[in-house]
């Protein structure tokens, strides 16, 4: 191929382009760099232009041929006019610096990788799988391996993107925009896995704002900010049996006993400098250990990146970068896939209430509160110093609904619990008067925030039969488990915060003192079954000063350790699913600290091992009782025998499985006392056997005997008590939770 005798390039002026490329502020670089035919007089001509900082020559390779390029003006702008119209796939570009060469595809030959549909769903609000079609993806295009990068800014002047592969010179690799989607695209050919990047965006006012991809499956730690490239991956589909069985653990018939955890701090390697257990190292331990204890799920804490450890993962920075404090992507994929493997439920705590003010995140992304509502009534978070994201923007719907799916599609995960969903629901949330905004209708909800709650658990639970979408629900809302169609939020499950607070009061008093508090312990059955409720025992309850559970009991050693007992008896009998934070069955006599492992030296205590073994003993007899889990939501499946004995501080009750037969009676006792000779109301006649008693000298109990019988067995009489026709005659051990279970006529 010819170059033209006379040069059409010569005729133009590109002073203003080089000036915009050379400050990194380039809006249409498409219509300017690359390929262009041009007519000059009776004939088209190929004018191509590459600006590349630093090049001292750049050539055009051609199949057979290289031509050398013009430097313009002395600028780092070159251009090379040929006499044909050329043949974009037919040339790569050799550029010589001062001490190597490289050759590479020039980015400008492309065309866009953009799928207009997925940006038609995205601008409407309806895009479920953005990682799809944003961020960083590696992807062949027009024959070519590549990375594709696409990012939302619309009110950016120009974007580029800037990284290892260009020096961090944002006049380097300018991005295509759209504006209908106001997404800029841009596809980089030749680029590797675990290279950083970031969007270089000039803004309107000229700023230039350097930000991590919102996207990005891989971001760097902090000091770091940069994001980093990650090579596809892929999970091991869930075979048709898998998820049938998976449906069936997560459903709310089902036993639900979940272990809440912190991967930063349940073990370090501390002969190795205190140091994170990875994903895998977690795998090997972690998910076993989960596994002997009896529980059936694992919620992990935050694990979308986030720069500050002291935030638990609560203020995240990457919301699709799994956190590489433990390892890689293919890491964590590892740990999932062995909690599969191990029929081990995965849960992950999920965080869409706000986002840190990080000068490389979301705030202000394109120079404009894109993500956050501009009015601080309403962008801004004063509990946390954050931003609110802007649910009634459809595109900030389209980046959560798509985080949502990408947690449970991607990884297989069960579910999702869903951080602070109060501070989403009302618009006044901590918040004075004069300090919110109301909504079209004058009040206090947060209609887009509604929306977008049940958009993502309906999308969540159409994509993913086996769901389980947990709400962190602190308020009497109502239907946060109802069905989106039923006008509710479309949860499978809410936290009941009410239950906690309550009891977690009454267990602190003194025992002498609680029988005029005993409603505190009897109350939570008069909401019991309006939402499909699990019981937490979670992070909040040990930190900020509150002290670990174990200090919270009264009493001297014994009876701190015998309360504890009994409230956890009392929880696994009460309705609902069951969660404890890790180390609960150690009993640590220290408030939680993030900052080091449990203290696992408890165990070689036998006080600490009792409260371990009555754990693990809970949850076999929970899973193993269907009386105890089948009908937690409906009053089918509890009744009272005697909720009014404040004076001697004892509860009663039975639960029931869907079989009416299938029942267990629960004894609680909160007082250091012991009675003899206790009639107790059964409602059938028959045997009844202790299945579990939290007073058992193998949990470091007092060891007293619930019946004398060799086997725990006791025979009911025809005697009258508690309104009840038949009756059991027992002994109540102190400080304790007694099962008795249903045998036979």
């Amino acid at each position: 191929m010819n170059t033209v005798n006379k040069n059409v390039e010569n005729i133009e002026d590109y002073t203003e382009q080089v000036a915009a490329l050379s400050v990194g502020s380039f809006s249409d670089p498409f219509s300017f760099l690359g390929p262009h035919s041009v007519k000059f007089g009776p004939k088209r001509y190929t004018v191509l232009r590459v600006y590349i900082p630093s090049a001292l020559f750049v050539a055009v390779i051609f199949k057979n041929t290289a031509k050398e390029m013009e430097r313009y003006s002395g600028s780092d702008l070159f251009t090379l006019q040929l006499d044909a119209e050329l043949d974009v796939k037919s040339y790569r570009l050799k550029v010589t610096f001062e001490n190597t060469e490289f050759y590479f595809d020039d980015v400008y030959r492309f065309s866009s990788a953009l799928d207009e549909q997925a940006m038609y769903l995205f601008n409407e609000g309806t895009l479920e799988h953005g990682y799809e079609h944003f961020g960083a993806r590696f992807i062949n295009h027009e024959g070519v391996q590549g990375v594709q990068f696409s990012v939302w800014a619309p009110n950016a002047k120009s974007v580029s993107v800037i990284g290892e592969f260009n020096y961090w010179q944002p006049s380097q690799h300018f991005m295509r925009f759209h504006p209908a989607s106001g997404v800029w695209d841009l596809f980089v050919p030749g680029l590797s896995p675990d290279t950083c990047y970031k969007f270089a965006i000039t803004t309107v006012n000229g700023e230039m704002l350097e930000k991590s991809d919102p996207y990005a499956k891989k971001m760097q730690q902090a000091p770091g900010t940069a994001s980093i490239l990650q090579s596809n991956y892929r999970t091991n589909p869930i075979e048709s049996n898998e998820s049938t069985a998976r449906m069936l653990r997560n459903h709310v018939e089902a036993a639900i006993s979940i272990y809440e955890v912190h991967l930063g701090s349940w073990k370090r390697r501390d002969e190795q400098g205190g140091r994170y257990l990875t994903y895998r190292e977690l795998a090997d331990d972690l998910v076993p250990y989960v596994k002997k204890l009896g529980f059936s799920h694992i919620q992990l804490m935050p694990i979308s990146e986030f720069p500050f450890d002291g935030s638990w993962g609560y203020q995240p920075v990457g919301l699709f970068a799994p956190s590489s404090r433990f390892g890689s992507v293919a890491d964590f994929l590892h740990f999932s896939e062995t909690c599969r493997r191990l029929e081990i439920g995965l849960l992950l705590d999920w965080v869409p209430g706000h986002f840190p003010t990080d000068p490389h995140g979301l705030n202000r992304f394109d120079g404009t509160h894109l993500y956050e509502h501009a009015d601080k009534r309403q962008g801004f978070h004063p509990d946390w110093n954050t931003c609110v994201f802007n649910y009634d923007r459809p595109e900030v719907k389209s980046y959560l609904l798509s985080n949502a799916n990408y947690w449970i599609s991607e990884f297989q995960l069960d579910g999702l619990r869903v951080d602070a969903v109060a501070s989403m629901l009302y618009l006044d949330y901590s918040r004075n008067d004069g300090e919110w905004i109301a909504n079209q209708y004058g009040g206090r909800e947060n209609l887009g925030a509604i929306d977008c709650l049940q958009q993502s658990n309906a999308s969540c639970y159409k994509n993913n039969a086996h769901a389980m979408m947990v709400a962190e629900e602190s308020t009497a809302w109502p239907g946060v488990t109802q069905s989106v169609e039923n006008g509710g939020l479309g949860f499978g499950y809410k936290w009941n915060m009410g239950w906690m607070n309550d009891s977690l009061g009454y267990m602190q008093r003194d025992p002498i003192h609680r029988k005029f508090h005993h409603h505190e312990m009897t109350f939570s059955m008069a909401y019991a079954f309006s939402e499909n409720y699990i019981l937490p025992l979670s992070h909040d309850e040990v930190v900020h000063g509150k002290g670990s559970l174990l200090s919270k009991m009264p009493g001297d050693d014994w009876q701190q350790f015998a309360n504890l007992r009994a409230y956890y008896g009392f929880m696994f009998a009460h309705p609902g699913k069951k969660l404890l934070f890790m180390g609960s069955e150690l009993a640590p006599r220290d408030e939680w600290d993030h900052n080091r492992q449990l203290d696992w030296s408890l165990l070689q205590s036998e006080a600490h091992k009792g409260i371990f073994d009555s754990v693990k003993s809970l949850n076999q007899v929970y899973h193993s009782t269907p009386a105890l889990y089948e009908v937690d939501g409906s009053p089918a499946g509890f009744r009272w025998i005697d909720c009014d004995n404040n004076e001697q501080s004892i509860l009663s009750f039975v639960r029931y499985g869907k079989q009416h037969s299938e029942l267990v009676v629960v004894v609680c006792h909160f007082t250091p006392q012991v009675f003899h000779h206790f009639r107790l109301g059964v409602p059938k006649g028959g045997a009844y056997q202790v299945i579990f008693n939290s007073d058992d000298e193998q949990f470091y109990g007092s060891g007293v005997k619930v019946v004398a019988h060799k086997q725990q067995l006791v025979q009911s009489k025809e005697i009258t008590s508690h309104g009840l026709d038949h009756s059991i005659e027992i002994t109540v051990p102190p400080l304790s939770t007694v099962y008795l279970k249903y045998i036979s006529a």
